[in-house]
């Protein structure tokens, strides 16, 4: 049993200072006077990197071997929060093995654009998705004794001059698509860490935001746990630490420590806010002290189990006209890509896993095809080599093969974090090579390895594309085994993969000048976006094919005793082999007072299907989820109204509709001198005398009241002749913000 952790009130000054920042780049500082130890933290979010020797944070020093799991881009298409789960718990595991507290993910940041080099790390472009499977992850993790840290908070949707870019973006969009995410998962898993961004939000650093970190995250959200700077986030730690932020990392060499000290003597910081970061991360310490002991080694076997478990679910079958997939075993088959034989199955930055085994597609592919494999690069990773002689060879190779398996994806160089992407297209060599396959007659088969979508021209020219995203280590035999049957890909897109860049909501808003970027799409973000302009797009959000189909009877909607709304169908497996379906719940509501898309996710859910086996499938909206940011009132207001509810198999694939009748919140929105005639004529309160004042200037003319409904009562009483004093508006305006 561990020493009890004492509190501020047992540090002197300079210790509480020092607690509140690193010991060095992973590590917190150790009081050793007082019996407290130093814990660790190490990046994720997809596996554990614990840097063995020198340390850095952008992977370049090797880390201890670990699991890499599918990242959150292929995990995400597994619409699948307890798989997630099952995924956080062995991060745990495997953290609480090498000693480490708590471990940095995982980020639910939107996907604001196609281009942003980060986009392997984060879930989806809808929050609801985002904030599901992050909390999910986060239960996984912290049920094994061991600290998630939430990230990136918030609005960090680039990687652009990301360090100091003012995300600025307006209050609707910034409530309801880039900070719900985050708001799902403290509410329902409360992680142990929150992790600021780098980036200003509409001006203010994150990490020295008090209506972000404070306000919204712990007196609105109700978080419990400790605020960390993302490493090197801390612009101004006097400022930063009374506005939320508890623990900057990594280490500042004691000068800002020595900063706060000197603050709270000349009297410009309360010690009261040092003594409530310090506490908080005593708490961290006490809670990490708290876990049960984790015995090794690493059962590698076991978790390289379950990361081709995840890696076969978050594959997504695009396309597969004529039944072209699965393959037979015994039909001669070539592969050609070098992805195949040397995988692309994470992303480079600081979540770059050192992993304990690593499968090859080419490799699976052999040991489940009945016959010889012939293999041909056709291009190499790097750009380097004879373009014309690897495309030779690989035609050559394919002209033997009944179907040709082609591996194309994005080289490591060309996503990353710390810059974005230029583009969207693959390199020009895999897509001259993939021409000259279908020039020869070849019978393609297209696997993609990608962090972020890629453009898809030869979409209509091949017969099957399968969205491999970045797998993890066990994403080879995963590929392999959804080629041939193994396994009946059951993965959906998180996001729109467009026909163009230019097509995406956010084109010209991305990424900014001169250290601002400007959210003019506003709520329009992704899906939402592309539907409600009825752009054309290559293959919609949701959308993923099985090898069988399945079929939605009619749809029900009723609201529940709390208030949320339960969506009821039975889903259908209409085909030959057992299948899992993803079932998707959007909602609108016509003739709304705000701009909505024209829907938006709202519950999700998989049932798993043997052929001819019917299932009722329940999916729950919480009302919560209905409600929109009111900026007349700063607050959530659900919309009363009959509310369409779409169950779909896609954005753009809807399998059967609803109509539900849900209660609106009360709205009363206060009186002000600048409220308009409109507002008033509206109050049941004020309405009678506002009628009877206007009257003598607009009689009975109902067309020009409806003119002047806008105009503010407080400049009428200025008007010559006017029929009201600047004294009995007062009065109505006092009447009616007291009825309220």
């Amino acid at each position: 049993m561990t020493d009890p952790i004492p509190t501020p009130a047992d540090l002197t000054l300079e210790e509480k200072a020092a607690l509140t920042s690193g010991a060095d780049f992973w590590t917190t500082k150790p009081v050793e006077r007082v019996g407290v130890p130093a814990v660790m933290m190490t990046d994720g979010p997809h596996g554990l990197r614990k840097q063995a020797g020198a340390s850095d944070h952008l992977g370049i020093a090797t880390s201890v071997p670990a699991t890499c799991f599918p990242p959150a881009v292929a995990l995400g298409s597994s619409f699948d929060p307890e798989l997630a789960e099952r995924v956080g718990a062995a991060l745990g595991v495997e953290s609480a093995i090498e000693d480490v507290a708590v471990i940095l993910g995982p980020g639910v940041n939107i996907k604001r654009s196609p281009l942003c080099g980060r986009n392997f790390e984060y879930f989806s472009e809808d929050p609801v998705v985002a904030g599901v499977l992050g909390a999910g992850l986060v239960r996984g993790i912290q049920s094994r004794g061991v600290g998630a840290s939430l990230k990136h908070f918030a609005a960090n949707n680039q990687e652009t001059d990301r360090l100091r870019v003012s995300s600025d973006v307006d209050p609707r969009p910034l409530r309801e698509i880039y900070l719900r995410g985050f708001q799902r998962v403290v509410e329902d898993a409360q992680p142990w860490t929150v992790m600021c961004a780098y980036n200003r939000i509409n001006g203010v650093y994150a990490s020295e935001d008090p209506w972000l970190l404070t306000s919204v995250l712990r007196e609105e959200w109700g978080f419990e746990g400790l605020v960390v700077s993302d490493w090197g986030a801390v612009n101004d730690r006097v400022a930063g630490l009374p506005a939320g932020l508890d623990l900057e990392m990594p280490s500042s060499g004691g000068r800002t420590d020595a900063q706060l000290v000197a603050a709270v003597r000349e009297g410009s910081l309360d010690e009261a806010a040092l003594d409530a970061a310090a506490a908080r991360v005593l708490d961290l310490v006490r809670k990490s002290q708290a876990r049960d002991g984790v015995d090794g080694p690493l059962d590698v076997d076991a978790h390289h189990a379950l990361a081709h478990e995840a890696a076969t679910r978050s594959i997504v079958l695009l396309k597969n006209d004529a039944a072209t997939l699965p393959l037979a075993r015994d039909v001669r088959i070539a592969v050609v890509g070098a992805f195949a034989e040397a995988p692309r199955y994470q992303g480079a930055g600081s979540s770059l896993i050192n992993p304990t085994r690593l499968d090859a597609a080419l490799d699976a592919i052999r040991a489940l095809a009945a016959g010889d494999v012939a293999y041909a690069p056709g291009f190499t990773l790097d750009g380097s080599g004879d373009a014309a002689a690897l495309r030779a060879e690989a035609v050559a190779v394919a002209s033997e093969a009944e179907t040709t398996v082609v591996f194309l994806g994005l080289p490591a160089a060309e996503e990353s974090e710390g810059f974005d992407r230029a583009h969207i297209d693959l390199p020009g060599e895999q897509i001259e090579l993939l021409d000259a396959l279908l020039a020869a007659g070849a019978n393609v088969v297209v696997v993609l390895s990608n962090g972020g979508v890629v453009a898809l021209p030869f979409a209509d020219r091949v017969p099957a594309i399968v969205e491999g995203w970045l797998l993890g280590q066990a994403g080879g035999g995963a590929t392999a085994d959804v080629l041939f049957g193994v396994v009946n890909p059951s993965g959906k897109l998180t996001e729109t993969i467009p026909l163009r860049l230019e097509d995406s909501p956010s084109f010209g808003f991305f990424p900014g000048e001169f250290g601002h970027v400007r959210y003019g799409e506003g709520l329009l973000v992704g899906y939402r976006g592309f539907d409600a302009k009825k752009t054309p797009v290559a293959f919609p959000f949701g959308h993923g094919l099985s090898y069988t189909t399945f079929g939605y009877g009619a749809a029900s909607a009723s609201v529940s005793a709390s208030g949320d709304v339960v969506v009821t169908v039975p889903v259908t497996n209409t085909g030959r082999v057992p299948g899992r379906e993803i079932v998707q719940v959007y909602s609108s509501l016509e003739r709304s007072v705000v701009l909505r898309a024209p829907r938006e996710l709202k519950a999700f859910a998989s049932v798993e299907l043997d052929p001819g086996e019917t299932r009722e499938v329940a999916l729950v909206v919480r009302r919560a989820d209905l409600a929109y940011w009111d900026v007349r009132v700063d607050a959530w207001v659900v919309e009363g109204g009959d509310y369409t509810v779409e169950v779909a198999a896609s954005s753009r694939d809807i399998r059967a509709t609803a109509t539900v009748a849900v209660s609106g919140d009360e709205v009363r929105v206060p009186l002000t001198p600048d409220s308009s005639i409109g507002d008033l004529l509206e109050n049941p309160v004020t309405a009678p005398d506002i009628r009877e004042a206007v009257e003598p200037m607009f009689g009975d003319d109902e067309g020009m009241l409806k003119m002047m409904a806008s105009f503010p009562i407080g400049r009428l009483a200025g008007f010559p002749n006017a029929p009201i004093t600047p004294e009995r508006i007062e009065e109505l305006l006092a009447a009616g913000n007291a009825a309220s």
